[in-house]
């Protein structure tokens, strides 16, 4: 029996993968535990027994790190780096170092932004995989931006100086033991990046807890659904987006039904209630239960997030993808890339050229196949299972094999 320690940030979209993994090396005989600023979180997502130690850290939504919601390009990326992730490394660092030293992993597991994880593990010599829960880190996005990349470079050397072994040289975004991509290179593209300790293990999709409620009988299995979400995240900047996709869905309520989800209740549910469908052929609800209901899905409609684009394909829906900021135009630009989507302008799509776009997705067949293809790659990479595989090697000091 191995004992893994998984170092996550105070996010949904980053601790879901890393709970099929968690689950598949239980299920092996091994032991997990984590570290993360939210551990309330972790216990809602990866069960109530999770073995959970506490970090410092700011938690998104709170303080100083609530962003501008008009924020967007490389000043977006600036104060994610300056007001969340080097804050969060810094802060949970002592934190990491006191699970490491209670609780004793064979193996830490760092989530791409928690990187105090690979920072701490490599002051502390131990073994330290990177769980990369984002494709968009696999292109080279700062190619045409070389002083972004610097200033990258340089804040990076700071947090080492600080919190890591001075004398190291590793990237703490890319372990030099094992680097898990929830992607496939099918969908990152043919400029995806390769290396002897790359593992495209494809999406970590595993049951998890469902909010209770949902209206299954409210769906007509004769007409096609679609669904739309702007993550977990983005509920300070979706509420001109969920009204123009309203719109548009109400004016094809004749041939489709749609699901939008509001959990900031942003749109005017007057005549509605909540969780109930209007006449229009609109149901909205506060949350969803995602994975089951993306078997009953045609079209996703979403702010491009790489948990819910990976989600969608896993099942073979095409999407439409609004991106906002952060990695999601990059997730966006491999959709549409892949031939399994249309990208359509967040702040200034209208509800007829959304229409326009869910029509296509729905109807023109070569979305639904590519999504398809996509779909094939993704459950042959392996999933939770081949990282957790990746991982006991690791463990016993054997080196990644490439899987079949």
């Amino acid at each position: 029996m191995s004992r893994f320690l998984f170092v996550v940030p105070p996010l949904v979209g980053h601790i879901n993968p890393a709970v099929g993994v968690a689950a598949e090396l239980a299920s092996r005989g091994h032991e997990p535990a984590w570290a993360c600023a939210d551990p309330g979180l972790v216990r809602r997502l990866a069960g109530d027994g999770a073995t959970v130690f506490p970090c410092a850290g700011p938690v998104p939504g709170s303080g100083d790190g609530v962003r501008p919601p008009d924020l967007r390009g490389p000043e977006a990326l600036k104060f994610l780096w300056e007001r969340f992730l080097a804050p969060l490394a810094e802060e949970m660092a002592p934190g990491v170092a006191a699970a490491v030293g209670e609780f004793g992993p064979d193996v830490v597991v760092a989530d791409q932004q928690a990187l105090a994880g690979g920072l701490v593990a490599e002051r502390l010599g131990l073994p330290w995989a990177t769980s990369a829960t984002t494709s968009a880190e696999f292109t080279d996005v700062l190619s045409g931006m070389p002083k972004v990349a610097e200033w990258l470079d340089e804040l990076l050397a700071g947090l080492r100086n600080r919190v890591g072994d001075r004398t190291g040289s590793a990237d703490p975004r890319f372990s030099p033991h094992l680097v898990l991509a929830f992607s496939t290179p099918e969908f990152v593209g043919p400029e995806a990046r390769t290396g002897e300790q790359i593992r495209y293990v494809g999406p970590s999709v595993a049951d998890r807890p469902a909010p209770p409620g949902f209206p299954w009988d409210w769906l007509d299995p004769a007409r096609a659904t679609v669904l739309v979400t702007l993550g977990t995240a983005n509920s300070d900047v979706g509420a001109r987006f969920l009204t123009e996709c309203r719109a548009a869905v109400r004016e094809r309520a004749d041939r489709t039904q749609t699901v939008i989800v509001d959990p900031a209740g942003v749109l005017d549910r007057a005549g509605e209630g909540e969780g109930r469908g209007d006449d229009k052929g609109v149901l909205i609800v506060p949350s969803v239960p995602q994975l089951p209901l993306l078997q009953r899905v045609d079209a996703v409609v979403c702010h491009a997030g790489h948990n819910t684009v990976c989600e969608a394909l896993w099942h073979g829906v095409p999407l439409v993808v609004a991106p906002i900021r952060d990695d999601q135009p990059v997730v966006a630009g491999q959709v549409v890339e892949a031939g399994a989507g249309i990208r359509v302008r967040f702040g200034r799509v209208t509800a007829p050229k959304l229409g326009a776009a869910v029509d296509a997705v729905l109807h023109e067949p070569g979305y639904r196949f590519a999504a398809g293809r996509i779909r094939t790659a993704f459950r042959a990479a392996g999933g939770a299972p081949a990282a957790a595989t990746h991982l006991e090697q690791l463990a016993i000091g054997t080196p990644a094999k490439e899987t079949a």
